[in-house]
């Protein structure tokens, strides 16, 4: 049984809220923007992540017709200690959901989109078909508009899976190792962290051309040096881009913040990482891995072509 969702005992103490620090409090969402994309996605039977895992900046992205598409269901087959979203057994694939993912890019206009999933460890292919069926689609509805995907780890059906998806062709694969090493048996255990670093070596072995993207969590725990450890295990896998972010506690029996990561710690943080190599760092209390993805893909790029001028020249 999933403990995340376990009832607790009637005579169990309530668990304490933690306190958040003013930096990271965001208004709740109330904007015309906002409720115009949240009528979008429920008239196209669409999931987001921006709702499931209870995603902090919902109000400023929906406000913008920013909404980054969870596919293949609501319902993970995980349990990660960490996230918000729902864990059991998980309905049939949708197969309209490939046609209403290019539907809901191109009535919001669309020019970066990112598409994520739940685990669905009981598929035989792990979800990887539904990933290439929503980029083709996207690729036939809304040609400019540029993919980004963030992939869970495909266990035990990774290879098969990552040259699926490769040979669609999306701009930038995203999957995250979300903390050190050491903290997995807790935080992600259903997961192995050097098989998701692999997962990311092999996408550029497949396709150097894919900008590959990977971010983790701070405030569960983890030291420093680990933390410098997880970047120079990024970029030995040749990835370009790093997200960190604050991890927020989503209900009282999730895993504990054990820390709140101060702006200027961040932008430490973030400042070591850039002298690492990475073409692009995003380094915030409120940093997610699609927060802001356009602007960041835009800048991605940018950084890469400069990068390949200065080799030449």
């Amino acid at each position: 049984m999933n403990d995340l969702s376990a009832a607790p005992a009637p005579d169990a103490p309530r668990p304490e809220r933690q306190r958040k620090p003013d930096w990271i409090r965001v208004k709740a969402p109330i904007s015309r923007g906002y409720h115009e994309t949240r009528q979008l996605m429920r008239e196209l039977n669409l999931n987001t992540v921006c709702e499931e895992a209870a995603c902090p900046n919902i109000g400023e992205c929906w406000t913008k017709k920013h909404a980054t598409v969870m596919i293949l269901g609501d319902v993970c087959t995980r349990a990660c200690a960490f996230c918000n979203v729902k864990t059991g057994m998980p309905r049939m694939v949708d197969p309209m959901e490939p046609e209403n993912v290019a539907i809901a890019a191109g009535k919001m206009g669309l020019q970066h989109i990112v598409i994520t999933s739940v685990d669905r460890d009981d598929l035989p292919d792990g979800g990887a078909g539904q990933f290439v069926k929503v980029i083709k689609a996207l690729r036939r509805e809304t040609p400019e508009t540029t993919i980004e995907i963030l992939t869970p780890d495909f266990r035990n059906k990774m290879r098969p899976a990552i040259e699926a998806i490769c040979e669609a062709g999306p701009d930038v694969f995203n999957h995250n190792l979300e903390t050190v090493p050491r903290l997995y048996p807790t935080i992600r255990p259903g997961a192995r962290y050097y098989a998701s670093l692999r997962l990311l070596e092999e996408v550029k072995a497949h396709d150097p051309l894919i900008f590959t993207k990977s971010g983790i969590m701070l405030g569960l725990g983890e030291q420093r040096l680990e933390v410098h450890q997880v970047m120079d295990d990024m970029r030995s896998a040749d990835v370009d881009f790093i997200t960190m972010g604050q991890y927020l506690q989503p209900t009282p029996r999730h895993a504990r913040v054990e820390d709140f990561v101060t702006p200027k710690a961040f932008a430490a943080f973030g400042s070591i990482a850039r002298a690492k190599g990475f073409l692009q760092v995003a380094s915030s209390p409120l940093t997610r891995s699609s927060y802001h993805a356009g602007d960041d893909f835009a800048e991605m790029k940018a950084a890469r072509e400069a990068r390949l001028a200065k080799q030449k020249a």
